[in-house]
């Protein structure tokens, strides 16, 4: 079971890596940086990052289609695009597990008070 979701996990991943490398280049390089940088703050399971970098490629292969230029895509800044898309994605966020870890250890010493 184990084998068989990484084996897919991995599958998916070389589909979205070949979608993105068709990509005219300034496209290519966006998504590129912003793989990069969702890679470090996006989900920590590699499911839910696999969704996420696939609707990315999503947006960007139609915008490519549609000549929409990156620039109207990601807007003038592109840490607050990616922050904004990330959020769309919130389950498996270590840091949503340590902001709900510290509001409940909050919680229960001021409950026993």
């Amino acid at each position: 079971m184990f084998i068989s979701r990484m084996i897919n996990e991995k599958k998916r991943y070389r589909a979205y890596k070949a979608r993105t490398a068709a990509l005219p280049r300034p496209y290519r390089a966006s998504i590129d940086a912003l793989e990069h940088y969702l890679m470090y703050f996006g989900p920590d399971k590699s499911s839910d990052l696999t969704v996420m970098l696939e609707d990315l490629a999503d947006l960007f292969d139609n915008a490519a289609a549609d000549g929409v230029p990156v620039a109207a895509i990601v807007g003038e800044d592109p840490v607050e695009f990616a922050e904004t898309f990330r959020l769309n994605y919130p389950a498996g966020q270590w840091i949503i597990r340590e902001r709900e870890r510290l509001t409940r250890a909050i919680t229960e010493a001021t409950a026993s008070a």
